[in-house]
């Protein structure tokens, strides 16, 4: 049975997440782990002179947070019967990341999605994000973020965004390759550069790539290069609506090198379709 996380602050966006993931994996074994994280904002800590003041705001919190996904299990279970599906609800004190960490090594966890809420400027600067702080922590599996106003129909294609620059080991495709059956998906590799020569080692990788993804529909992409890179993918994606996004963790690619874009955060921010962020 495949183990997946969700987690939830019990907003719409959050919402949207879950039934972006129920309905992915409708045809899919599946046990859904619920996460609330809370911990106390700057706000809640001004003016608390003591350790018992603390208490009681965390225990505020606590009741909130039990009382919130119990309604979520509930509703869940009046309006979802799915028998391939099974759930289990994680209210958890502290930050959100070592809260994922934690459930994750507990339960086993194959996966984890969440949503996003998209910010720009200097509100993006000053705010970060939880996906974004997820993705710096969370190394080890495959991680989905659901943007804002996602609403899935369907998965027709799977873009992979990649320079070749990067060795692709053993088994790192097999989340696209698990969608890509699930849905009957061609994979498209997407390549976003002003020049597509390759050099040796690039070469190498695209040959490994083709091996590892052998037997499916891929078809190869060269994407002019647009002001930044994920800017270039975004105009791509921008009519493939039935698509998800596939980049590595840890891509560095040439135009990060140069121009210091943070390829990773601007996707995580800014994609308008779903984003398969592969595992280290």
């Amino acid at each position: 049975m495949k183990k997946i996380l969700i987690t939830t602050d019990f907003s719409d966006n959050a919402w949207n997440a879950v039934f972006t993931a129920l309905k992915i994996y409708a045809e899919v074994n599946c046990h859904f782990y619920l996460l609330h994280a809370y911990e106390p904002t700057p706000l809640n800590l001004m003016g608390s002179k003591s350790q018992q003041r603390l208490g009681v705001i965390y225990d505020s919190l606590s009741k909130y947070s039990a009382q919130e996904l119990n309604e979520t299990n509930t509703y869940l279970k009046a309006h979802h019967n799915n028998p391939k599906h099974q759930f289990t609800t994680v209210s958890k004190p502290g930050n959100l990341e070592d809260s994922v960490a934690s459930v994750i090594f507990k339960n086993d966890i194959d996966l984890l999605i969440m949503g996003t809420q998209g910010a720009t400027g200097a509100k993006e600067i000053f705010l970060g994000s939880n996906t974004v702080k997820v993705l710096n922590q969370i190394k080890n599996i495959p991680i989905i973020a659901v943007p804002t106003g996602y609403n899935f129909q369907s998965l027709k294609s799977i873009l992979f965004a990649t320079d070749f620059s990067d060795s692709y080991k053993k088994n790192l495709f097999d989340p696209i390759i698990e969608l890509s059956k699930i849905w009957n998906a061609s994979i498209e590799v997407v390549h976003v550069a002003v020049d597509f020569y390759l050099n040796d080692h690039q070469d190498a990788h695209k040959e490994v790539l083709k091996e590892r993804l052998s037997g499916f529909d891929i078809e190869f992409k060269n994407i002019p290069f647009e002001i930044n890179t994920s800017k270039s993918i975004d105009l791509y994606a921008k009519d493939k609506e039935s698509s998800f996004l596939s980049i590595l963790r840890h891509q560095h690619t040439f135009w990060e090198k140069v121009i210091g874009e943070a390829v990773v955060k601007k996707i995580a921010f800014h994609s308008k379709i779903p984003v398969l962020f592969l595992p280290q």
